[in-house]
């Protein structure tokens, strides 16, 4: 690497999980990223690599030195967010899933025919989420072509990493009539001229902003487009998103339509490939678990909303075992809360949970799934690597060639709740910290692709 391939270089302490349940502390570490905004170098003193590349980084002026309370880690990964429904975050959350959708949820994703209203929601939106260290983002938006193409046009404008898909939904027994796709052929027509008019962006060339053909679940599409989608997703090669028994009803719903699970469903419409994102998963057995691993699905594991909406806990232990690509989503608005680190700590309360049980008329020996934890590690890495494998991207990890998307986590800053004490906290006792008490004030510095997002 020559001096002038440095587009920047800092030195500090990065924290990455290069592995499920495999964390990385590099203290005084120095990281180079190329002109393309790739990792080009990682090397640490005592290498031989390391004060070459100090040295050349220094003269060029693209030398940081994080100070001693600053953390380096990797940008964190969003699989799953509803963009329409940021203004609803925190509210009607007493109420079921149905009436939450119904009386709130879309008649305010109807509001986004109106262009304006979807630009000042979807800028405030991308905004608060780069600001909480969400670099990476897959979105669903409306039915509506102009409003979801503006989503796409903000996280460019942004420079947030981004999946967006145009939400398809034509079934008139489970849609309103106000909301949903005029017919099928339109709602397959919108799609294919949404992959168009995303991949055809100026300023998007390198694909920082992709496409995604977004059934919003089985329940609201027809056979027909689901078919449909299935062809489009097979031809363009783009991501695929949708929601898999994610509770009672819906899963229920789909065992008595089709006569199989939503997995063995989707499947069989050409819906599971290696670029399809399967949101929340709660209900999938065995047998589901099986497909996802042979088509190389990814996995939204949604905690928070899991607990408020779906009525159960994902099988993230067993999901991990199996080596299933599984990511962490806030599931805006279901989950009240627009910080992945928030439900980094959600995964873990959710599956020890899960484990213990929670009614204390059992015996603590009837009363969980024994084996069902996990930890921070685990968590963090689904935050992270987990997220970039489950959407098929080189992100989430300070290795070589992978995009340079990191986070600056200050423990420094005014009134915050994460402390560090130097003689007592080290290793990955600071990323648990980090996990169970950064804010938003913490996370001070923001980089996509080697380029700063938030200062």
């Amino acid at each position: 690497m020559t001096q002038e391939e440095i587009k920047l270089a800092l030195r500090g302490t990065l924290i990455h999980a290069p592995a499920a349940g495999d964390i990385e502390v590099l203290q005084d570490a120095l990281i180079a990223v190329d002109n393309g905004g790739r990792v080009a170098a990682v090397s640490g003193p005592g290498q031989p690599d390391y004060g070459k590349l100090e040295h050349m980084a220094r003269e060029a002026g693209k030398l940081e030195v994080l100070s001693a309370g600053e953390y380096l880690l990797p940008g964190l990964v969003d699989t799953h967010v509803h963009a329409p429904q940021w203004p609803q975050l925190g509210k009607a959350l007493d109420r079921p899933l149905d009436e939450w959708l119904m009386n709130y949820t879309f008649p305010l994703e109807a509001r986004y025919a109106d262009t304006d209203f979807a630009r000042r929601v979807y800028e405030n939106l991308v905004h608060t989420l780069v600001a909480n260290g969400t670099t990476t983002a897959m979105y669903y938006a409306t039915i509506h072509l102009e409003a979801s193409t503006r989503l796409a046009e903000i996280c460019l404008e942004k420079g947030q990493r981004a999946l967006v898909g145009k939400i398809a939904m034509d079934n008139p027994d489970q849609c309103p009539d106000y909301y949903r796709d005029a017919s099928t052929g339109q709602g397959l027509d919108d799609t294919q001229n949404f992959i168009e008019q995303v991949q055809g962006m100026p300023g998007n060339s390198h694909g920082l902003v992709l496409p995604v053909v977004t059934p919003r679940f089985i329940p609201s599409c027809t056979d027909e487009m689901l078919q449909g989608l299935g062809e489009i997703a097979t031809r363009t090669g783009c991501h695929v998103q949708t929601h898999c028994s994610e509770g009672d009803w819906e899963h229920a719903y789909v065992l008595e339509r089709c006569g199989k699970t939503d997995t063995l469903s989707l499947d069989g419409f050409g819906l599971l490939t290696p670029q399809t994102v399967l949101a929340h998963c709660n209900f999938i057995d065995d047998d589901d678990m099986g497909v996802i691993k042979e088509r190389e699905t990814g996995i939204s594991h949604c905690p928070l909303s899991n607990l408020y909406f779906s009525n159960a806990v994902f099988p993230a232990r067993e999901a991990l075992d199996r080596e299933l690509q599984v990511g962490l989503g806030t599931d805006i608005a279901g989950g009240a809360n627009p910080g992945i680190l928030h439900n980094c700590e959600m995964a873990v309360t959710a599956s020890r949970a899960r484990e213990d049980g929670v009614n204390a008329d059992l015996g603590a020996t009837e009363r969980g799934t024994p084996g069902a934890r996990i930890d921070f590690r685990e968590a963090f890495w689904m935050a992270t690597a987990g997220g970039g494998e489950a959407l098929g991207l080189k992100v989430g990890k300070f290795l070589k060639d992978y995009a340079f998307d990191a986070i600056v986590v200050d423990t420094s800053v005014a009134d915050t709740n994460l402390i560090i004490w130097e003689e007592m906290d080290t290793g990955d006792d600071i990323l648990q910290k980090i996990v169970y008490n950064a804010e938003r004030r913490n996370i001070t510095r923001v980089w996509v692709q080697g380029e700063q997002v938030k200062n």
